[in-house]
Parts: C-alpha cells; sequence; structure tokens
C-alpha cells in the first residue's frame, strides 16, 4: 500500500546538538510503532527550502535563542501561513527566546526530559499516536496517599489524562465499572508497590486487568521491597529512603518524592506509552488476523500496521487497530486514512478494538453510532462471528 504523503519532522530555530538527538530518538519511536521509517522524513534549516513540501503533513518544533536573535523568521511565517502546528520551545524566557509571530503558541520549556514529549507531539499530530495521554495510578490508600496525589499532580501538569480514584470518579457513578472501564483507556499504568500492596484484593485485581489488557507498567518499588511480577512492558524505579524527602517514605500522608524522580516517572511515561500502544495493537492485529484465517479470508497487514482485504475492481477495506477505548475522533482519523491511499479506492473503513472491562454504556453508544457514522467498529468478541457473516 503506497501512500501519497510523507511526514515531516521540522526542525528550526536554534537546537545546536539537539536536533541530532530528537532526529535519533524520533526515528527510534518510529521503529517502536512498528511504522516504516520511509514514510517520514526530518527537515532542519539546512534543507528546509530543498526538502519541505506544504501539501504533505508536517510538524514543526521551533526552538528559541537564549540572547533573543531569532532565526528562520520567513520559513516560520510561511508555516504560520499555510496552518503548520508550531511548537516553540524554550530555555528559560519565552518572552525573550520566542519571536513575536509565535507568541499566540503554546510553548515547551526545555530540559533533556521533554526530547520524548517532543517526539510524541508530533506522531500524535499525524495520528500515529493516539492523542489522548492516559495514566493509571494504582495504590494502597493506607501506605501512599499522599505520593499517589503528588504523582497525580505532576502528571497533569504534563497533559496527562491521569486517573486516581479519589479524583476521577463521579459521584452516583459504578465505583468498579468506571475504574475498569478507565484502566482500559489507560496508555500506562503507574503501580505504586509498598510492602502492603498485594494485600488488597483491589490492587491484586488491578495487576491482573493490566496483565490481562497488556497495558505497560511502571512500578515505584519501596525500600526494602521487591518488584511483583506484572506484564512483560515493566519499567522498574527501585527506590531508597534518600529518594523521598527527608527520607520519610512511611507515611501516607505526608511522605513525597524527590522532584528528580517525579521527573523521572514522567520521562518514564512518556517513553514507555508509545512501545506499549504498539504492543498492544500488535496483539489486536494478531487476534483479528486468526479470526480472518479462521473464517476462510485473505487479509493483508500492510506497513502502516493497517489490515486490508482485497474486494475486486480495484477496491478494498481497511481494518484499523484501535486500541483502549474508541472515541469519535479515532473514526475522523481513521477517514482521514483515504486522504493517504494512493493504489486504490477504499470501499469500507472498520476499527477493530478489544471491548473487554469496557462500560456497557459506551458499548451501547459505539453500536448507536454504527448506524450513523461512515466508519463502523468491531468488538474483539465479535472478530469471528462479523468474519463470518461479511
Amino acid at each position: 500500500m503506497s501512500q501519497k504523503y510523507k511526514y515531516q519532522l521540522i526542525i528550526l530555530g536554534d537546537p545546536g546538538s539537539v536536533a541530532d538527538e530528537i532526529t535519533k530518538l524520533f526515528f527510534s519511536s518510529v521503529e517502536d510503532l512498528k511504522m516504516p521509517p520511509d514514510s517520514f522524513e526530518v527537515i532542519t534549516r539546512s534543507d528546509f527550502s530543498q526538502a519541505y513540501s506544504g501539501n504533505q503533513p508536517g510538524f514543526v518544533v521551533y526552538f528559541g535563542n537564549k540572547q533573543g536573535h531569532h532565526k528562520d523568521l520567513s520559513e516560520i511565517d510561511s508555516l504560520i501561513s499555510e496552518g503548520a502546528i508550531i511548537l516553540p520551545v524554550f530555555y528559560d524566557s519565552f518572552k525573550l527566546e520566542i519571536p513575536k509571530s509565535l507568541k499566540n503558541q503554546n510553548g515547551l520549556k526545555y530540559d533533556d526530559s521533554q526530547k520524548q514529549k517532543i517526539v510524541n507531539l508530533a506522531l500524535e499530530s499525524y495520528g500515529k499516536l493516539r492523542s489522548s495521554r492516559k495514566v493509571f495510578i494504582s495504590y494502597k490508600r493506607n501506605e501512599s496517599t499522599s505520593v499517589a496525589i503528588q504523582l497525580y499532580e505532576a502528571l497533569e501538569k504534563s497533559n496527562f489524562d491521569v486517573f486516581l480514584d479519589t479524583h476521577s470518579i463521579k459521584q452516583g457513578e459504578p465505583f468498579q465499572e468506571e475504574l475498569w472501564h478507565r484502566m482500559s483507556d489507560s496508555d500506562v499504568i503507574v503501580i505504586l508497590n509498598t510492602p502492603g500492596f498485594l494485600d488488597s484484593e483491589w490492587c491484586k485485581e488491578e495487576i491482573a486487568e493490566a496483565n490481562a489488557k497488556q497495558i505497560g507498567v511502571i512500578q515505584l518499588i519501596w525500600p526494602g521491597h521487591k518488584m511483583e511480577d506484572t506484564n512483560e512492558v515493566c519499567i522498574p524505579y527501585q527506590l531508597r529512603a534518600s529518594d523521598f524527602e527527608d527520607g520519610i517514605f512511611q507515611d501516607k500522608d505526608h511522605s513525597r518524592l524527590q522532584e528528580y524522580i517525579v521527573r523521572g516517572i514522567s520521562s518514564g511515561v512518556e517513553s514507555l506509552r508509545a512501545r506499549n500502544l504498539a504492543s498492544r495493537q500488535d496483539s489486536l492485529i494478531t487476534e483479528f488476523l486468526i479470526a480472518a484465517n479462521k473464517a476462510g479470508k485473505s487479509l493483508q497487514l500492510q506497513p502502516e500496521r493497517i489490515i486490508t482485504e482485497d474486494l475486486g475492481s480495484n477496491r478494498r477495506r481497511l481494518f484499523v487497530p484501535s486500541v483502549g477505548v474508541p472515541q469519535s475522533m479515532d473514526c475522523n482519523q481513521s477517514e482521514e486514512i483515504k486522504k493517504e491511499i494512493a493504489d486504490y479506492e477504499v470501499d469500507q473503513i472498520h476499527l477493530i478494538y478489544d471491548d473487554l472491562r469496557i462500560r456497557d454504556k459506551w458499548l451501547k453508544h459505539l453500536d448507536w453510532l454504527n448506524q450513523y457514522l461512515e466508519i463502523k467498529t468491531i468488538k474483539k468478541q465479535e472478530f469471528d462471528l462479523w468474519l463470518k457473516q461479511n
């Protein structure tokens, strides 16, 4: 399946050596997502005039200058006029380092921990990494409440949608249903593994659910405690007493992590989410292809991680794997795929998804949308039946 477009990552301004580091990390993330690297290109100020194409999707990162000596102003003006997405990055002072033409843009203060976030924002803008950024915090209330709240606040500041049971479930909602639903839609689970964590049946069940849904885990292991088994996508942080403010780690209401640990966790979440989403997507694709084979269908997995079925007369239908809880935005993004495909007519597009633990009211909503939207959804539970009937 060939595409009309390449995805352009454009790095302008004064990035210094950071441009090479971001380029390397960008293509590493493309590899994690199992996307063909030749579908992407990185354009810098030295080759902008020759390489940039205004009719191809692009994401611009503009690095400010600490002395206020702004570069590439004509290129920025041209990109603004074309409606390009531009991320201004500054080191100390947004007002000094970023040109006036970008003053209305939401900027990002740079440090080394932000490189992965810049890459992820680019991939999100292309629709290759889902733009919802969801984290689930699993903890035992009578051992780590203060740290859980600390991480909740820090991750929200890093633009994550964070689930914390005491903050995220409305009064009147069925608690356990909503908890499993939100976990199903999370990119990463942060486990606060305190000594009594597994004494709680709820905490045990949350680990089991993480395994069942193959959700990536960051496990913070309290001093003197050991790592608990989770799925294969797990980053452990063995904490020491010195990683806590004033060495206090056994006070549920007053323990707080040192700021450098919190920054490391935020960076770890950014790094893990792309790999984990790709792993979950792989599992979904595999199960759909197995069901198709049982139904006697011949489907092809394309390099772009889209499944195609030849319907004859130069027509095909597409099956797009959707990780988490499908939204109407996912349908819109799938519709955009039509614009990228050059070789044949797209007859139908379907989103395939894992419906395990998604709330019934949302499943009914998706079934209702199937009556009205061109893009249809197919539940994992119904793969076999749907493929036999269609």
